[in-house]
């Protein structure tokens, strides 16, 4: 029954974040705000509802190993996968706003994601920190696209406001019920296999809250759209550890389990190397991408061997 259950919490988280995003999307489009900047922020954080969920419910029930792993694997599966999934399926020119800010943020937040569970520990003035982090980007972010705004296409004309506001009301509820089906019985599954929580939350739960940001960039990609792709990844990025988790330890606390500080090195490692090929290329083709998914599939034996 679990099992079910777990799927079921999946379906929610899905389908909610579907429904957030094209409401969320809809008002964007009527602000005139751009492709982008949509990937950035709002596609970012509706796709990213369902790792929130997740984490803030698992961080209140007390499993801190579900909470920071499933942050972390989603970024990798983001980052790592779905990159390297959409410049096989179309390699796409790397935007320049995007290389120059939004890139450098989401190392930079791994990188005091580091530093505040050197200790095993995140404390709740350290989410606030968290939370500032993003706050402040989200600014400069939206100040970004004032001065840049942008002429809608009239033949892909957005929902009506409010039909776009039920659209996101229906998308929390589908999250929030998705979120606590999800911890529940993945939670349950874990103990019944005699699993760590941590393990769960790097595999079956990070890829299953990352299936939006999967269906997302594809389709974007598959479109021609590598702004709202990689925008939206990279954005999911920063969201998932400046708010997710910034919210998450400043309700509760969270301890990390040791072998986070390697997956959040590995997480480093990677965003690095991808920011500095990126650079150096300007472009992910395919044979980036493919080194990708390789890479990926390398990391997920690693973790289930370990």
């Amino acid at each position: 029954m679990m099992y079910i259950l777990l799927i079921v919490g999946f379906f929610f988280l899905i389908k909610g974040a579907d429904y957030f995003v094209e409401g969320s999307a809809a008002i964007a489009h009527l602000l005139k705000v751009p492709t982008v900047v949509i990937g950035l922020t709002i596609v970012a954080m509706g796709t990213s509802a369902p790792e929130a969920a997740v984490s803030i419910t698992a961080g209140l029930a007390g499993s801190n190993g579900l909470a920071l792993s499933n942050v972390i694997g989603s970024n990798l599966f983001n980052l790592v996968l779905i990159v390297g999934v959409c410049a096989v399926i179309r390699p796409f020119i790397i935007d320049k706003n995007i290389m120059k800010r939004d890139f450098p943020v989401a190392i930079l937040g791994s990188v005091i994601l580091l530093f505040f569970i050197r200790d095993l520990y995140i404390s709740r003035m350290e989410g606030l920190f968290l939370l500032s982090c993003m706050a402040l980007y989200l600014i400069v972010t939206v100040i970004s696209a004032i001065k840049n705004p942008v002429e809608m296409d009239m033949e892909d004309r957005p929902l009506p406001m409010h039909t776009s506001l039920i659209y996101i009301v229906l998308g929390l509820v589908g999250i929030i019920l998705g979120g606590n089906l999800v911890v529940d019985n993945a939670c349950a599954i874990a103990a019944a296999f005699g699993l760590s929580e941590t393990l769960i939350g790097l595999t079956i739960v990070a890829v299953g809250t990352s299936l939006p940001e999967l269906v997302t960039s594809i389709t974007a990609s598959k479109k021609g759209e590598s702004g709202l792709a990689l925008g939206n990844v990279v954005g999911s990025n920063i969201f998932n550890i400046m708010f997710i988790l910034g919210l998450s330890t400043s309700i509760h606390p969270i301890a990390a389990d040791p072998v986070a500080l390697v997956d959040i090195l590995i997480l480093i490692v990677s965003t690095t190397l991808i920011y500095i090929f990126c650079r150096i290329r300007s472009k992910m083709g395919r044979f980036m991408g493919t080194a990708c998914i390789v890479a990926y599939a390398a990391y997920a034996i690693y973790i289930i061997l370990r």
